[in-house]
């Protein structure tokens, strides 16, 4: 897992841990969390605690994430380095702030168990399945970073999870600020 140019200001990298709901970021994130002594940043609770957002969508049952709000309340956080964000969309983070990014994917049979534990309406639970399969997040992440620190993982499984977890921990015990 490369790192990316433009983080020699940070003792710690940062890294971006995304994929469609359901997929187990949240979860990796806390593991990692306690495998590396990093900090997560749980966008979602942010959008909601810190109202970063411009309203609600009853039909989703979500907010509408005010994006240069988010980006704004962030920006301090993640120039120290050692930060998890964790958010299903990915597109709009500055690529600067990042040196990893992590795209976990589940089988559609997997999510869509989980999804409907959630107690998802029908179009949600669709909709998020439709996003899985038609691998939109990982497609966001290829369009949104260099290649070469987008990596794709599985999350079907505690097992799976683990390894995750364990590969990731190197690869930030083994990170050094890039020097320019």
């Amino acid at each position: 897992m490369p790192s990316l140019p433009g983080a020699a200001d940070r003792c710690r990298p940062n890294i971006l841990l995304t994929g469609t709901p359901g997929t187990g970021k949240t979860t990796t994130c806390e593991m990692l969390v306690e495998a590396t002594g990093m900090r997560h940043v749980d966008v979602g609770r942010w959008v909601r605690e810190q109202s970063l957002h411009s309203g609600r969508d009853e039909e989703f049952d979500c907010y509408f994430v005010d994006e240069d709000k988010v980006c704004d309340a962030l920006e301090d956080v993640v120039a120290a380095g050692g930060v998890i964000v964790d958010h299903h969309s990915c597109d709009f983070f500055p690529e600067r702030w990042f040196d990893l990014v992590l795209v976990l994917q589940a089988d559609t049979a997997v999510l869509y168990e989980r999804l409907k534990t959630r107690g998802y309406s029908d179009k949600k639970l669709s909709e998020n399945m439709e996003c899985e399969i038609m691998n939109v997040c990982l497609e966001e992440a290829m369009e949104s970073y260099k290649s070469e620190i987008v990596q794709q993982m599985q999350s079907n499984t505690v097992e799976q999870m683990e390894e995750n977890v364990e590969r990731v921990a190197q690869w930030v015990a083994d990170w050094k600020p890039q020097t320019t």
